[in-house]
């Protein structure tokens, strides 16, 4: 994924430190039952389509625009499936980031896949019994995605109190 360039503003300011930044995945279904993956540039391998919010920008507007932007695809989105904290990573410059996941059920409503912009190698519809190889990222967002089932979230580790 590229780096947006508010991001590039807040690293000059604030060096390699931890961001915690928004994510927006978006698993995309076509009138098949076909699931939307690109296989991206920075690493090789297929995934569901996501990104980086700009700012101001909600997160349904955020899974339209990458969608379109990586793969062609026109999309609406139907409904939250997860929201998930995921955990620390440093990128070989440094930079520490944290991303906090919403992943939005979406229905496409137009265009051919096709190589978009150059975040991605290769994109392609796949039926969910015949997935290529996917990280559990992928694999658990199109997993919630085909139940029916309320948004799921990691259960909270730590009981709130009420100070009187």
């Amino acid at each position: 994924m590229a780096t947006p360039d508010f991001i590039r503003e807040i690293r000059a300011t604030a060096g390699h430190q931890l961001l915690l930044l928004p994510g927006v995945s978006a698993i995309v279904f076509d009138d098949e039952g076909r699931v939307l993956l690109n296989r991206r540039a920075d690493t090789g391998k297929w995934s569901i389509i996501g990104g980086i919010p700009e700012p101001g920008e909600q997160p349904a507007d955020t899974a339209v625009r990458e969608v379109h932007e990586e793969t062609a695809v026109r999309c609406v989105v139907e409904r939250v499936v997860l929201v998930q904290a995921l955990k620390k990573i440093q990128y070989p410059n440094g930079d520490h980031c944290q991303f906090m996941d919403i992943s939005l059920l979406c229905r496409a409503t137009g265009g051919a896949p096709r190589v978009n912009d150059d975040e991605s190698l290769d994109v392609g519809w796949f039926a969910v019994d015949a997935l290529p190889e996917l990280a559990e990222f992928a694999l658990t967002r199109i997993k919630r995605a085909l139940t029916d089932g309320p948004t799921w979230f990691e259960p909270a580790t730590v009981a709130p109190t009420l100070d009187a």
